[in-house]
């Protein structure tokens, strides 16, 4: 069965708070004025007393009643209000508004706070005096039941996941997101910020599970079948393009626009670490070898060449394989050749 609140209701025509509270001073005023033009007629004896203390009275008691729907909205915020368990619309734009004072505002997620940004100043203004334990009194702020449609960061806890290789690694992402459709970021789920933080864990894991940490052979990361360089490390921001597509098809009926996710932190957990910068150490090492061994070749050829070209001297197989050892000992060693001068014969 399809969801009754998919639909968003953006509520217009609403701002008359201010015509409304001046409509309620006024109220006030004149009841105060019946209440004490009544009591001074009815001291006087006078009956038509009742008729103005009376009404006075019940306006003084019941005119805070349409106060209770003056709603103030600032840039970016909105208000999804409902009335007995029926949801009426939303407020979007800031202004001052007037609305049924039975209308209640909802936001399941007021009270959550995630380590991201909008949930720190979100609900200033609105506090209350507790007693702290060591008997001081504080002000403690109360939450808002505003929603905030500014576009705000996520930075979820560190993850420990697996790579394709069974790696152990650790990764972090900042995920920049907003609410688009209040109704469904309300209605749908039962808590949009715990959601989304759910959310972003379980298509991190997804995502991280099928790229190696670093660039290793016969890995497919696209599944096309076919063998390709991608990596954790060498392709961080196609993967993070990769989770901010896996976490939109996620949150679509919350309502919630992924904007944005990137890649925070990335490194082998630490059980491992070490012998994995051993393996990179070695790993370069080796490398770096072959291209040493691989240009002292190529200059011993270039060697034997040029003597050739210019019959500079001319030398059988056992003095080609001595120059040639001597001189691979030279080009390839780690410390400084000591020469040594041979005035005589090999022989």
């Amino acid at each position: 069965m399809k969801n009754e609140y998919t639909q968003e209701i953006v509520l217009q025509g609403k701002k008359n708070g201010m015509v409304v509270l001046l409509g309620i001073i006024a109220l006030y005023i004149v009841a105060i004025a019946a209440i004490v033009s009544g009591g001074i007629l009815l001291d006087n004896g006078e009956g038509i007393g009742v008729v103005l203390l009376a009404p006075g009275i019940i306006a003084v008691l019941l005119g805070w009643i349409p106060a209770c729907g003056l709603k103030v909205l600032k840039p970016q915020e909105a208000l999804v209000l409902t009335l007995f368990g029926k949801y009426v619309g939303t407020l979007k734009e800031d202004g001052f508004y007037f609305v049924n004072p039975f209308c209640s505002s909802v936001n399941p997620a007021a009270k959550t706070k995630l380590n991201q940004s909008g949930d720190v100043d979100s609900n200033r203004g609105n506090s209350v005096l507790n007693i702290a334990t060591n008997g001081a009194v504080v002000a403690q702020e109360t939450p808002s039941n505003k929603i905030s449609l500014k576009i705000m960061t996520l930075n979820n806890a560190r993850q420990k996941i697996n790579d394709c290789l069974g790696n152990p690694i650790e990764i972090g992402i900042a995920v920049t997101w907003r609410i688009v459709d209040t109704a469904k970021a309300v209605f749908n789920v039962d808590n949009y910020k715990e959601f989304l933080s759910l959310q972003c864990d379980s298509a991190l894991r997804n995502v991280v599970r099928v790229y190696p940490y670093d660039v290793a052979p016969n890995v497919d990361t696209t599944g096309d079948g076919n063998a390709d360089d991608g990596s954790l490390r060498g392709s961080s921001e196609v993967v993070a393009a990769r989770i901010r597509d896996e976490i939109q098809a996620r949150v679509d009926e919350a309502g919630i626009e992924i904007i944005e996710s990137r890649i925070t932190y990335l490194a082998y957990a630490p059980e491992i670490a070490a012998v994995m910068l051993q393996r990179q150490q070695a790993s370069a090492i080796i490398d770096a070898r072959k291209m040493i061994v691989d240009g002292a070749v190529g200059m011993v050829e270039m060697a034997l060449e040029r003597l050739n070209e210019n019959n500079v001297v001319e030398l059988d197989e056992e003095r080609k394989a001595a120059m040639v050892s001597n001189l691979l000992v030279v080009l390839c060693g780690n410390h400084d050749a000591q020469p040594v001068v041979n005035s005589g014969s090999l022989y």
